[in-house]
């Protein structure tokens, strides 16, 4: 194979030389004998391929491109014919290029979504709950499969605090489709709550983490500290009679992460024990790479009002996301699962970015 890109000939290479030992190694039974292996592989596997079929079409232009040229000079009706295959070759190597960009890590994993209420009260909490079934409802659209791993309600509706894992049921990769929504997400509405009409401002936080498999993080046992409490509801009213709720902390990193949605002990510690896992690995990945966690700083920090990354306007129906400009007019959509169109923003605006670091 032949396909050159410049500086990205090397990566190339290197890349199709992979996709060959993965063939390879998904050819030998023995491989399949270990689920976890093969599965694993076969995910690699499958994120290679469109950078294989690229290269390969894009040898095939080239090909074709040169004959018609040369039959060109010996006959005028092969010059369409080459002007067709040059635009071709264009556009396959603005895709192989496109390919072949540097790669989040965690691009390919699934993800724990979390959505923090912050300033605004139980105008808050309630928006908090509007995200959650916002996500929850473009997870349903993409066939992503979601489990809520901890929910802390509110008084008056919504959620203080909420974790959900969401799982792709293909080899989709989740984060590199989710994780721009970290940030402060911030509504300007009239709260149920607000009897003279007046719109107010309140805001959520959201945070976006790689989930983590065993094999991504390491944790010691002997670093934990576990304490089991009693799942509460709102106003303090028990929703089940036993110490089941579980809070794990961390001891080297100072991590606390909790979960009370399940009603059995070990099935809240195995969730709480997800959200730690993951966390650690989102921890690790900025602690080895600054210069690749531009990204992670922009997740929300503290949830105030003024660091929003998008605006939600329920009077004028608008969604605006400001780190790209981003606007639109059905805010009733977006709030059912149409993320669609501004993800496709955020993630063109982060391939630009890429391209023009790289050129």
């Amino acid at each position: 194979m032949s396909s050159s890109t410049g500086a990205g000939s090397d990566r190339l290479a290197g890349l199709l030389a992979e996709h060959r030992e993965l063939e390879a190694e998904l050819a030998d039974p023995a491989v399949h004998a270990d689920a976890a292996r093969a599965r694993r592989l076969g995910r690699r596997y499958a994120q290679l391929a469109p950078v294989v079929e690229t290269a390969r079409a894009l040898d095939a232009a080239a090909d074709d491109l040169a004959a018609a040229r040369e039959l060109a000079g010996e006959d005028a009706s092969f010059a369409a014919e080459a002007e067709e295959l040059a635009g071709s070759v264009g556009e396959l190597t603005g895709r192989l290029t496109e390919l072949l960009l540097p790669k989040d890590p965690d691009d390919e994993k699934d993800v724990i979504l979390e959505i923090k209420a912050g300033e605004g009260g139980a105008e808050s909490a309630l928006f908090a709950g509007d995200l959650l079934r916002m996500y929850l409802r473009y997870a349903e659209r993409r066939g992503w499969a979601t489990e809520v791993l901890d929910a802390v309600p509110a008084e008056l509706g919504g959620y203080k605090d909420v974790a959900v894992a969401i799982k792709s049921r293909t080899d989709e990769g989740i984060f590199s489709r989710l994780k721009f929504e970290a940030g402060v997400h911030r509504v300007q509405r009239v709260p149920v709550t607000e009897s003279q009409g007046r719109i107010h401002t309140s805001a959520a936080g959201v945070l976006v983490l790689p989930e983590a498999e065993e094999v991504d993080v390491s944790v010691d046992p002997n670093d934990l500290r576990i304490d089991v409490f009693r799942s509460s509801g709102p106003g303090g009213q028990s929703v089940n009679t036993t110490d089941s709720a579980v809070r794990i902390t961390h001891l080297p990193s100072g991590i606390v992460v909790s979960s009370q949605n399940e009603k059995s002990q070990l099935q809240n510690r195995e969730s709480a024990l997800r959200v730690l896992r993951s966390r650690l690995l989102a921890a690790a990945r900025d602690e080895a790479a600054a210069t690749a966690s531009d990204q992670r700083r922009s997740q929300v920090r503290t949830v105030d009002r003024s660091e929003r990354v998008r605006t939600y306007n329920f009077a004028e129906n608008r969604i605006a996301d400001h780190r790209v400009g981003f606007k639109a007019h059905n805010l009733d959509q977006v709030l059912d699962g149409d993320l669609d169109p501004v993800l496709d923003a955020l993630t063109a605006a982060a391939t630009a970015e890429l391209l023009a670091a790289g050129s």
